[in-house]
């Protein structure tokens, strides 16, 4: 999956979501659960009960991208919270990758990046 660039914030919605949402639904539970602008420079991720299909819902332009990824042995590692109506938790681009990758984003550490000023 391509991920527009690593300052693109990932938001989490917490719990589980009907996966028979589209676009227009999503959109919805981005503005008025997730308290978040649908249209902004964001990816909202969204996960099923069963932990093995993921909707990404993404604006670019003009247009809705939705990417969806259904896995067919394995479960996603989905943080755990108790109800959809718990605020969004914002991730990484690289800890969307981990999620993406099987791994538990609470147990996964990277590197930290380093960043210099002018000399």
């Amino acid at each position: 999956m391509m991920v527009p660039s690593e300052q693109t914030r990932v938001y989490l919605a917490p719990g589980a979501t009907d996966m028979r949402k589209q676009i227009d639904g999503l959109a919805a539970l981005v503005e008025e659960v997730l308290e978040q602008d649908p249209f902004g420079e964001a990816l909202f991720v969204f996960c099923n009960r069963g932990r093995d299909k993921l909707k990404i819902l993404y604006w670019q332009r003009n247009g809705f991208w939705l990417w969806y990824r259904r896995l067919e042995r394995e479960r996603f590692r989905w943080p755990r919270t108790e109800a959809l109506s718990d605020a969004a938790l914002e991730i990484t681009a690289r800890e969307l990758r981990w999620l993406l990758d099987g791994l538990d984003i609470g147990h996964v550490q990277g590197h930290r990046q380093v960043t210099f000023g002018r000399v």
